[in-house]
């Protein structure tokens, strides 16, 4: 009878252990710290005083998925300011911010991934998600104007430019001065902040010895994880549906992708 008792418990333990060996735990997904709207690095005091010129600047992103391109084009929406120290490069410092309302999503589809994409079309329907999964369309019980307003602004505040291919840029000839470095500070997405770099191109634009504009682009896209910041699929209302990761293992699997590359154009001038 013991021995009867032992089987039978050997049998519920090892089915226990196949059941559970079947299961699978949901993905843990580190947020990005809480943050209010970011302030401006302390500025040197030689630094120069540049305005960005929101008319002409650029501001894009590819989400590559499988079965779906979605790009985004926020084009004008880009303003701030950039304190460049030109004869110490490396100190410079800069805040700008995209308004998140001037978004405008377009798309590519295929059925499969052995067929071409169509072609490229503004989608009503993915400007509408974007919208809501950004929480920048006020929805009553669960988006307040305020929470709207807050979100509409993705920021970017540096701190320092460091792998700086040209330090003392006052002190070089030429109406065009050419530089690279990379930009390190913190980006701030849907009431969230993560310390980020990227690399940049620069181009400041001379008048005899004065600096008048600086054209600045970067070289490789800004890595934009949408989880860590809470951007999650959520419906007409506003309401939670399901996260990112829950998404990719869903219906939505193939058509949407975990990262957001964005990439930025712009030139500020000389206030």
């Amino acid at each position: 009878m013991h021995d009867r008792q032992n089987w039978a418990l050997s049998c519920a333990l090892c089915a226990a252990v196949a059941i559970c060996g079947g299961c699978k735990s949901k993905p843990q997904v580190t947020l990005a710290p809480a943050a209010s709207a970011l302030e401006a690095a302390p500025t040197a005091a030689s630094a120069t005083h540049f305005s960005v010129d929101s008319v002409s600047s650029k501001v894009t992103f590819l989400m590559d998925s499988p079965l779906e391109k979605i790009d985004g084009d926020a084009s004008g929406g880009l303003q701030g300011d950039l304190f460049l120290d030109l004869a110490d490069i490396s100190k410079s410092t800069a805040l700008v911010k995209v308004d998140l309302k001037k978004l405008v999503l377009y798309q590519q589809k295929r059925p499969d991934d052995k067929a071409g994409y169509s072609e490229r079309k503004k989608s009503e329907l993915q400007n509408m998600h974007a919208r809501n999964w950004l929480q920048i369309v006020a929805h009553e019980g669960d988006v307040t104007p305020e929470q709207a307003e807050a979100n509409r602004w993705a920021e970017l505040k540096v701190d320092k430019l460091e792998l700086v291919s040209l330090t003392n840029v006052a002190a070089a000839p030429g109406a065009e001065r050419k530089l690279r470095a990379t930009a390190s500070g913190d980006f701030r997405l849907h009431g969230r902040k993560l310390a980020k770099k990227v690399p940049l191109e620069l181009t400041v634009n001379y008048r005899g010895d004065t600096a008048e504009s600086i054209h600045v682009k970067t070289t490789e896209a800004l890595g934009i994880g949408l989880e860590e910041f809470e951007v999650n699929p959520r419906d007409d209302t506003g309401k939670f549906v399901k996260s990112v990761a829950e998404a990719l293992s869903s219906n939505l699997k193939g058509k949407v992708a975990q990262q957001a590359p964005l990439n930025i154009d712009f030139i500020a001038t000389a206030k």
